[in-house]
């Protein structure tokens, strides 16, 4: 799709962002081509009975920034804007008007593109945090696949899949991904009993395990301890061992 500077440009869906769906995506679509393009988050609120839910997910998205508002003003808006119905006067629920709001910052825009729809066209949100990671001795994805089979090693990353329920052996899988690719881990039962509940919580995890490479070239980590990863990275422990 041709884009604001001439140039291509991949559009993402709206069923794509997260608490909307397919069906509240298409009466968006339908409004609007229906009735006119909306002039602002509060003519959408009005026109299109969204839940809260679903404008702070197209809000923390990005997707009301063609009306001149940043996320954290249309986060800030989200709520009045979902109250907004068509009996109203426009723009007459408080709440609409958002106070000086900081904006946010590369990391923050990253995690938000994350939440919400899953890609993140900038940057990755662990790339943020690479200095960090390197100073607790953590390798990147990329770099795992390189260590020999059997070597312990730290690892840092988004999880972007957990399978439940566990296989019949009581095995979990997760997929971990950095900005240089995806690793999968397997969680025996031992680890599940201990770490499951930060492992089943946290979007992104610090992961210590052993190294399982394949003569065929498939590389895993079996992990045996797990910690919360976060995008500040002040808040990872540096005992982590």
């Amino acid at each position: 799709h041709p884009d604001s500077a001439g140039g291509l440009a991949v559009r993402l869906g709206l069923s794509a962002v997260r608490n909307l769906g397919t069906e509240a995506a298409e009466r968006i679509v339908a409004e609007r081509e229906a009735h006119g393009p909306f002039r602002d988050l509060a003519d959408l609120g009005q026109r299109v009975r969204l839940d809260t839910p679903a404008l702070e997910a197209l809000a923390t998205g990005g997707a009301f920034a063609a009306f001149g508002q940043d996320r954290r003003e249309a986060l800030w808006a989200a709520g009045a804007a979902a109250r907004q119905r068509p009996e109203h006067l426009p723009g007459s629920a408080p709440g609409l008007q958002s106070p000086p709001l900081p904006g946010m910052t590369v990391v923050e825009l990253a995690a938000a593109d994350a939440w919400a729809t899953g890609i993140t066209p900038g940057t990755h949100p662990v790339e943020h945090l690479r200095t960090h990671l390197n100073r607790l001795g953590a390798l990147s994805t990329a770099e795992v696949a390189a260590v020999p089979d059997g070597t312990r090693v730290k690892v840092g990353g988004a999880v972007t899949h957990r399978q439940r329920p566990a296989t019949a052996g009581g095995i979990t899988f997760l997929n971990l991904e950095d900005e240089t690719g995806m690793l999968n881990v397997v969680c025996d039962t031992g680890f599940w009993t201990r770490f499951g509940r930060i492992a089943r919580a946290s979007p992104a995890l610090l992961l210590r395990g052993i190294v399982q490479a394949t003569p065929e070239g498939v590389v895993s980590l079996r992990a045996d301890r797990a910690e919360p990863l976060r995008l500040s990275a002040a808040h990872t422990s540096r005992d982590f061992r």
